[in-house]
């Protein structure tokens, strides 16, 4: 018996001892590697700083290759030099000189992911989805987030000129931009819109905008709120510490709202919702779109999760990765991807977004509806309940007349607010007479 379990013992530590040699050969072997190509780094420097035609500066020339080396990693990672880390930080204030685009890296194009409402672009009709293949003649082939950023931005009142793919259309579009200073203000709208809906448009997260929403959500609480449309479209996100604050006012206390998975134990986080007071018995939809990206996905991901709102639009953006801004020594940084997000039941959302649960395409402003058989039967349930229940009139709804998105998710609230006053679950099928 003896001689057995000492046998076991002994396969089990050599086990355990081939499996560090190898994990420890397999370390060396990478720092080998690491050494190796360093020393041929080394020696592409040595002979560039030789021979060039022209004597570099090396501070270029390390500029240059840290620039290299971060684009080969992710199109959202980068090498940001003095000027762009300074803009990044005045990004985060809400206030610059600018055409008001959230943009990002998709299937190798500069992409709009969407134009911040209100602002330049915004006016002249750029979209989310849209290509910039050219600014000011100069094509965006080569360029970096950080290069196409640069170009954008400018002086208030300053000329820009681009050039956009329209994908969908399958067509060119020259735009010509006036600059102005962006200001970018969190929460858009916040009302009543009809039947004790209330309404809230969140364009983007930034530094306070949990308490914005709080007091927001209050204001309309004292209207009479009994229903919640949370519209996220074309909102690019912002800050992740803001979108957790948002969801955790409509999710129990205690829930895991998004957790972050890395390469390395640190960059595993979970984020769980400890609002007080959240708000769980009124009926939600909120409306996202392929604008809606990052921390709208992080909400839109966690409220569909827990069932706790009907999530309505189309696909959203797929942006769900985590960047971490590292500060270097001489006042350069690097934006570098450590983790990605995934939603409370596991889902990633880099890549993928989030489906809607009611799939509805929107129509162009001014353009025929393709369904008017559902237009018909919306502005009949909007008449009908207007002369029952004496809600806002019809003017009330004039101005969203051409958002069918927003129509649908008023007309789908109404039908859940008619199903409980019903007391549809708890009704007793009758059984039809007998005739004799």
């Amino acid at each position: 018996m003896f001689k057995k379990w000492w046998a076991g013992f002994v396969l089990v530590l050599g086990i355990i001892i081939v499996a560090t040699f190898a994990k420890a050969s397999a370390e060396k072997g990478k720092k080998d590697e690491l050494y190796k190509d360093m020393e041929l780094f080394s020696d592409a420097l040595t002979i560039i700083q030789a021979e060039y035609v022209e004597e570099p500066k090396p501070k270029d020339l390390v500029y240059g290759a840290l620039k290299g080396m971060l684009d080969s990693l992710d199109p959202h990672s980068q090498f940001l030099d003095a000027d762009t880390y300074n803009e990044l930080k005045i990004d985060t204030e809400g206030r610059f000189g600018g055409i008001g685009v959230e943009i990002a890296v998709k299937d190798g194009l500069v992409t709009v992911v969407s134009p911040i409402e209100g602002t330049p672009a915004w006016k002249v009709g750029i979209k989310s989805g849209d290509r910039i293949v050219r600014i000011e003649k100069e094509l965006t082939r080569d360029m970096t987030l950080s290069d196409v950023v640069k170009k954008m931005r400018g002086s208030p009142g300053t000329e820009l000129n681009i050039t956009v793919l329209r994908d969908k259309e399958d067509r060119m579009i020259d735009f010509k931009i006036i600059r102005d200073t962006i200001k970018v203000k969190d929460i858009k709208e916040a009302k009543i819109i009809a039947d004790h809906i209330g309404y809230i448009r969140l364009v983007e997260f930034r530094e306070n905008t949990g308490q914005n929403m709080n007091n927001v959500l209050e204001g309309l609480k004292k209207q009479g709120m009994s229903a919640l449309i949370l519209d996220l479209r074309n909102d690019p996100g912002g800050l992740l510490d803001e979108a957790i604050k948002v969801s955790e006012k409509f999710v129990p206390e205690g829930k895991l709202i998004v957790s972050t998975k890395g390469r390395i134990a640190s960059q595993n986080t979970s984020y769980v919702s400890n609002g007080k007071n959240p708000i769980l018995d009124v009926p939600m939809v909120v409306l996202v779109n392929e604008g809606s990206a990052s921390a709208s996905e992080i909400v839109a991901g966690a409220l569909q999760d827990y069932h706790r709102a009907i999530i309505l639009g189309t696909r959203t953006f797929g942006k769900g990765s985590v960047q971490s801004v590292i500060p270097l020594g001489d006042g350069t940084a690097l934006r570098l991807t450590t983790s990605k997000y995934f939603t409370p039941l596991g889902r990633s959302i880099h890549g993928e977004g989030i489906e809607p649960d009611i799939v509805v395409e929107q129509e162009d402003a001014g353009a025929e509806p393709q369904d008017k058989t559902m237009r018909q039967k919306v502005e009949e349930v909007f008449r009908e309940v207007e002369r029952k229940e004496n809600i806002p009139s019809e003017d009330k709804l004039k101005e969203y007349k051409d958002d069918i998105q927003l129509l649908r998710a008023i007309d789908l609230l109404k039908a859940i607010k008619i199903y409980k006053i019903s007391g549809y679950p708890n009704a007793q099928i009758q059984k039809p007479k007998e005739t004799k």
